[in-house]
């Protein structure tokens, strides 16, 4: 049995794996429907190094269609089902709270809101009922454009600045898990790299502020593999049409950096870069 309370104190960066069971994520779509070949997925990036395998059934990119509440469930039980007995520590990305409900009773250990608590009310009470570690994700609602409630609704300005902003309006989402019963010692927070944050200069203040989100107390979960704003540096740099390798290679990079910088975890695709990565930045933070 996974000891929660160990893997929410994590002294050293983690390094999560992206599954993604999905028709549309933006840079695998496609690839791990089949069951199969998800659970061989998750099995290869548990050898590659991976200590948390992150299972998503929704893309949740600007534009994504919503898949139904039944494809959501069934997606992810499966895999649960498939890679609990390999000895997974299964972080689930969903929003729906009858899927938490029934991933957690397959033995997943971690739920990932994306919302933040924020699309389904119920889901920070399943958490609440639930021994599990609870990732609260900065959420202000989909991009301009997308397939939201408001889809012409532009949510990417920051008033007060983005690190300001990103950090006050998150602590209130965590103040909402809290009044719901969650408990203090099982939340761990995201800063939503990507999220209503479509450019470098909305993303890199995040991670160079990294320092502010981690005096609120809680373990620090950092979500940069081959986001957009990657491929804009990169195009900065004369690269106009990245390849996944190169994107790969930058995530690396922000990996070693977030980990000289204590995040508890880096959520990423490429699992052996990274792994790389987080083992220089540990060892880089102990010189500090």
């Amino acid at each position: 049995m996974t000891d929660l309370q160990a893997l929410h104190d994590a002294p050293s960066t983690m390094v999560m794996g992206v599954l993604n069971i999905t028709e549309d994520s933006f840079s695998d779509g496609g690839l791990w429907l089949d069951p199969d070949k998800a659970a061989q997925h998750g099995r290869d990036m548990m050898a590659a190094g991976a200590d948390i395998i992150d299972i998503g059934a929704e893309s949740t990119r600007p534009g994504a269609k919503r898949v139904s509440e039944e494809d959501e469930h069934r997606r992810i039980t499966g895999a649960v089902s498939a890679l609990i007995p390999a000895g997974a520590v299964l972080s689930i990305d969903t929003t729906r709270a009858s899927v938490a409900a029934a991933a957690l009773e397959g033995g997943a250990q971690i739920i990932n809101d994306v919302s933040g608590g924020t699309l389904d009310a119920e889901l920070p009470h399943v958490v609440a009922d639930h021994d599990c570690l609870y990732i609260v994700q900065h959420w202000r609602g989909w991009l301009a454009g997308s397939k939201g409630a408001n889809p012409d609704q532009d949510t990417s300005v920051y008033e007060h600045g983005v690190l300001i902003d990103v950090h006050d309006e998150l602590m209130r989402q965590v103040d909402a898990v809290l009044d719901a019963g969650v408990k203090t010692e099982r939340i761990i927070i995201d800063p939503g790299l990507g999220f209503s944050k479509p450019g470098i200069e909305h993303n890199l203040p995040l991670l160079t502020g990294l320092k502010l989100f981690r005096a609120a107390g809680y373990p620090v979960l950092i979500g940069q593999s081959r986001k957009r704003f990657i491929s804009a540096m990169l195009a900065d740099a004369g690269i106009s049409e990245p390849s996944m390798e190169q994107r790969d290679d930058v995530t690396a990079a922000l990996s070693a950096l977030s980990a000289e910088h204590g995040a508890w975890a880096v959520r990423v695709h490429d699992v052996a870069k990274s792994r790389a990565a987080v083992i220089a930045g540990n060892t880089w933070r102990q010189y500090l």
